[in-house]
């Protein structure tokens, strides 16, 4: 019974080690005395018991290292304190167990090295501005050599730059003056601004008032010209009434003459009108003017008489 009991207990132990259970993501490194033999796959295994042994096991998930933080010195002889984190993954099982005794520390150092190496080629400022160059440089550093390690570097990221205290109290002075010297150009440009806008604002009134001017000017001038032209068009019309009114009464009184009695008329008329202004000559003015036979009235409206009759006989030449 005794017996049933340890060969039971034998084979439980037997199909323990032989049989291997591989989580995702993971490799097991077999070794068959002594030597490499197989990475087992994800899943379920099986090795010989006592003959195949798990040597190492690796995970293939992307794996974050925090790289120590160290002193780097800059081109121009500053000391920089930096520190970063890396980011790899196991792709080869076998070299990645084979290839370095330990690949992490491997990694580290490598990364330390190149990071001071890289940093020696910048100047301070320069540090500050080019992280991305300094974590190109280091990941493409790292991916070289890790590639006998079965390792690959994915990405490199520093995470802290810290300069001495000295020199950070020299640049946040910097930084202070850089701002004040902001301030006062920006102050300087708003004066310059407001005085260009006041001088701009200056010359538009000006020029909005001499146009004003002119306008007004141009105006005035344009009403004095219609005035004269609407003057000159009235005194026109006034004259050209006056003569067709003139030339409808003479031709009105042309006309009377041509009918019965009108001789009579004019001749009662004519001699009207010459005693009358004879009788006013004294009257109106220190001046006389007479006519030089006074006493020969007949004979002088006998004369226009014969005038009017000459000028409406057509038989008659005219004078």
């Amino acid at each position: 019974m005794e017996v049933m009991v340890l060969l039971a207990l034998a084979v439980v132990i037997v199909l323990a080690k032989a049989i291997k259970v591989v989580p995702q993501q993971t490799a097991f490194v077999v070794e068959r005395l002594g030597r490499f033999h197989a990475v087992l796959s994800p899943g379920l295994n099986i090795i010989i018991p006592f003959v195949d042994r798990l040597a190492y096991r690796h995970s293939l998930k992307e794996i974050p290292l925090d790289v120590p933080s160290q002193i780097c010195i800059t081109r121009d002889n500053t000391q920089l304190t930096v520190d970063g984190i890396l980011y790899f993954q196991v792709t080869d099982p076998q070299r990645a167990s084979y290839g370095s005794s330990d690949y992490i520390l491997a990694i580290t150092q490598l990364a330390q090295t190149t990071l001071r190496s890289v940093i020696g080629r910048m100047e301070l400022d320069k540090t500050f501005e080019e992280r991305d160059e300094i974590n190109r440089a280091v990941v493409a550093a790292l991916d070289e050599a890790a590639i006998t390690w079965g390792v690959k570097v994915l990405r490199y990221e520093i995470k802290d730059l810290v300069p001495p205290k000295e020199i950070l109290h020299s640049m946040q002075q910097q930084i202070t003056a850089e701002r004040e010297k902001r301030a006062l150009i920006a102050s300087s440009e708003g004066r310059k601004q407001e005085q260009i806008n006041l001088a701009t604002g200056e010359r538009e009134a000006a020029i909005r008032k001499s146009e004003g001017e002119q306008q007004s000017l141009i105006n005035q001038s344009e009403g004095e010209k219609q005035a004269r032209i609407n003057k000159a068009t009235g005194d026109a019309e006034a004259i050209r009434l006056v003569a067709a009114a003139n030339a409808e009464a003479i031709a009105k009184v042309a006309q009377a003459l041509q009918q019965n009695g009108g001789i009579e008329a004019v001749n009662w008329k004519v001699a009207e009108q010459y005693v009358q202004a004879f009788s006013q000559l004294a009257k109106e003015s220190n001046t006389l003017i007479i006519p030089a036979n006074t006493a020969d009235v007949a004979g002088i409206v006998a004369t226009a008489l014969n005038t009017i009759k000459a000028s409406t006989d057509p038989h008659l030449p005219r004078l």
